[in-house]
């Protein structure tokens, strides 16, 4: 029997992103072979998640009709604190 081969992947941390402006956004990860995620983020919503440290969220905004990249975040800057992890793992 052939196993498949599994890749290394980081450890994922726990994030979190807020959109602070009035339209709707598309958070993307992109960076990160054979993983993905895509969110539709609404304005003043928080999107908590987690993601690979060295993963980048990409923040698409824009119509109905097209959209453009208009930010890339590193989620090693939307790490939530440690002190977070542990409380949302006693609440979870």
């Amino acid at each position: 029997m052939i196993s498949p081969l599994t890749l290394p992947t980081p450890t994922p941390v726990l994030c979190c992103y807020i959109n602070a402006t009035a339209h709707i956004e598309i958070a993307r990860i992109t960076n990160i072979p054979h993983w993905y995620f895509e969110r539709v983020v609404f304005p003043g919503q928080r999107l908590i998640f987690k993601a690979p440290v060295t993963a980048k969220l990409e923040i698409h905004t824009g119509t109905a009709i097209s959209s453009i990249l208009s930010e890339t975040i590193e989620c090693q800057t939307l790490q939530l604190t440690s002190t977070f992890s542990n409380y949302s793992n006693t609440v979870a």
